[in-house]
């Protein structure tokens, strides 16, 4: 097995050393160093240690350190200072998003366009290593509240440190017990390290590698404990199942089943940040339907449930709940808050729903479920920007195409929708239609794209489209 480190992760092991402490990769940065298709890519590392705070400090002089769980944080710009080496000048990566631009806005963000009106790319930038958490060796003490430990002690073993850990998968350490011979490589502190075998140790008392290698999410200890320490492991161990394809093992999934009430002891905001994990991942799906099967979703998002057997007509051969479900797998977006939309396109459909005969009707289904929408929204603490964001995508994703539209009525619905969520109601729209079991293709919002292109590439501002 060969491990890749980036340079700055063997040059904080090695400083620690030669201070005389012990230092061990730990959790989720070994777990994603072992999966090979992750190697070179993993960016969020957690050194452990049974040196003090205040002693890692000492050693990091620039380091910083608020918190209560012996929990110090060294940036990659602070080690360049500390080592007298330049901050790499590649120190951010370009994360591209695919939107649509007028001439208007050219010069406004920093675009690679073409021509005004076509997909344009916006570019941010995103740390290729996010700083380097260095934590004491510890031991938890009681959770009475669910979330938290009441208090910390400093422990003084690695194995002490690893079996308070959630999942076997994350309670693993690797170390280098000659971290600095291989530092003479190069000074660059993103340059990635291979080390071979016999460089490092894995240290893995709960087994986790052989569970990493049959796909299994299994809780260090006895789950129930686990979970009735901290709830939000329960929604972890599902999000990690979608995340990374695997299967809970049977006592971790009848113990989340066991403890769903415990779901009313997490904070929204970390519900929320699970969550939006859970839908970026590959099976969203899949997710919400562990959510429904342990009963944690009647406690995050209860709404959702009144979709079973609501029988839908017309070309829908599903319910309301299999159609949603099915519209998410087939959203295109990887944008967790345009899944969220498309998950709740029509959660207003139960309340609206109305049967005369053979005939089915669901009259202002968008206009109830954007509202259904907002107040989820806010129950999950989303932020303004993206809460407004769920409503408008809901609000307006019942629209209607057909070739004989003039100019202006496209012109309106851009302005309506606004150009920044163009591109994502799009993708809520082939989601539905796909979740509908519609062809592959459709040839009306294919027209309509270019429809749009056509008046982007008018010489008219945003202020124009009326």
């Amino acid at each position: 097995m060969k491990i890749v480190f980036p340079t700055a992760v063997l040059q904080v092991i090695s400083l620690l050393q030669e201070a005389g402490f012990e230092a061990y990769v730990v959790g989720g940065a070994v777990r994603d160093v072992v999966l090979s298709e992750a190697q070179g890519v993993v960016k969020d590392f957690d050194i452990t240690t049974d040196a003090t705070p205040e002693e890692i400090q000492a050693v990091f002089p620039e380091s910083f350190y608020e918190n209560t769980f012996g929990t110090v944080s060294v940036t990659l710009e602070h080690l360049a200072e500390q080592l007298g080496v330049p901050v790499p000048e590649m120190s951010k990566q370009e994360q591209h998003e695919d939107v649509f631009l007028t001439r208007s806005q050219i010069g406004k963000v920093h675009v690679s366009l073409k021509q005004a009106g076509e997909p344009a790319q916006i570019i941010s930038k995103e740390p290729l290593l996010k700083p380097i958490e260095i934590t004491t060796f510890r031991s938890d003490g009681a959770y009475s509240d669910g979330r938290r430990p009441d208090s910390v002690v400093w422990g003084h073993t690695l194995g002490e440190d690893l079996e308070r850990r959630d999942f076997t998968i994350n309670a693993m350490a690797l170390a280098v017990p000659q971290a600095k011979q291989w530092l003479k490589q190069t000074a660059e502190l993103l340059t990635l390290i291979t080390l071979e075998k016999d460089a490092v140790v894995l240290y893995d008392p709960f087994d986790g590698l052989d569970d990493l290698a049959t796909h299994t999410i299994r809780c260090v200890g006895e789950p129930n404990l686990r979970f009735g320490e901290d709830a939000l492991r329960m929604l972890r161990a599902i999000r990690f199942s979608v995340q990374l394809n695997m299967q809970i093992e049977r006592a971790t999934y009848d113990a989340i089943a066991a403890n769903h009430q415990l779901t009313a002891k997490m904070s929204w905001e970390r519900i929320r940040d699970e969550f939006l994990k859970m839908l970026s991942s590959p099976f969203p799906k899949e997710a919400i339907e562990l959510l429904d099967e342990t009963g944690l979703l009647q406690y995050i998002m209860p709404e959702l449930l009144a979709g079973k057997g609501c029988s839908q007509g017309g070309h829908h051969t599903t319910d309301v709940w299999t159609h949603s479900l099915d519209a998410l797998a087939e959203c295109p977006s990887p944008d967790p808050i345009v899944r969220l939309a498309t998950l709740l396109h029509d959660i207003g459909k139960p309340q609206t729903r109305r049967q005369v005969g053979n005939t089915i009707t669901f009259y202002n289904h968008e206009i109830v479920g954007a509202r259904m929408a907002k107040t989820i929204a806010r129950r999950l603490a989303l932020s303004k920007r993206d809460a407004e964001r769920v409503y408008v995508l809901v609000r307006h994703h019942m629209f209607y195409y057909q070739t004989e539209n003039t100019d202006a009525s496209i012109r309106r619905f851009m302005r309506t929708v606004g150009l920044a969520n163009i591109n994502d109601i799009l993708a809520l729209r082939e989601g539905d239609r796909l979740g509908s079991g519609a062809r592959k293709t459709s040839w009306r919002l294919e027209e309509m794209k270019e429809r749009m292109l056509e008046q982007l590439n008018q010489p008219f501002a945003v202020t124009d489209l009326k």
